[in-house]
């Protein structure tokens, strides 16, 4: 199995967590996060450091998930993400087995899929990604770099996300919508805007 190491101890975590371990794939070695005590453990897991650890990890040949929860923004999933490429770190990218995701879909290096999400035909999702539980992601839908799709959201076909962007709980974006970078979008609203 796969050597992962995980950053960011909260909620996200947790929910990560329980997604890596369904896969099967990965042996979880433990949690960077500077908030919280070494040896703390978070769902079975310690805290074997913080980001200052992460070139160590990296040189040990394993792999990274950001398990940093975002909503207003994305900057401090985009700093981690740096630094682990700056290390030359590996990336993982964890997709759940409840998950589905179409043969010509594409998903970026870093993103997690989530529980009961689905991916249609030629969608594409960016590096660093979020793609929640339940969330559904049509055809033809371009989600862009560091971007966080939340439960339950549904992305109509042909929508283009720009980057660094939240879609909120239960949030529906119509069909060839464009969204621009660095966007919130609230829980439960729609989304119509085409400029």
């Amino acid at each position: 199995m796969n050597k992962l190491v995980l950053i960011g101890g909260g909620g996200h975590c947790r929910a990560c967590i329980d997604v890596i371990e369904s896969t099967g794939s990965y042996q979880i070695i433990g949690i960077l996060d500077g908030a919280l005590a070494n040896d703390e453990i978070i769902s079975g897991y310690p805290c074997i450091g913080d980001d200052t650890n992460i070139s160590e990890f990296a040189n040990l040949d394993c792999q990274f998930l950001i398990c940093i929860g975002q909503i207003y923004s994305s900057k401090i999933r985009e700093k981690i993400f740096a630094l682990i490429k700056k290390f030359n770190g590996k990336l993982a990218t964890v997709v759940s087995p409840r998950a589905w995701i179409a043969k010509s879909a594409v998903v970026g290096e870093g993103s997690i899929v989530m529980h009961d999400a689905l991916i249609n035909s030629h969608a594409v999702i960016g590096i660093n990604c979020i793609i929640n539980t339940k969330s559904l992601i049509e055809h033809d839908v371009l989600v862009s770099d560091h971007c966080h799709v939340s439960t339950g959201a549904i992305i109509n076909g042909g929508a283009k996300i720009g980057k660094s962007c939240f879609i909120g709980s239960g949030a529906v974006l119509i069909q060839s919508v464009n969204v621009p970078d660095a966007h919130f979008i609230k829980a439960n609203s729609i989304y119509t805007s085409k400029k």
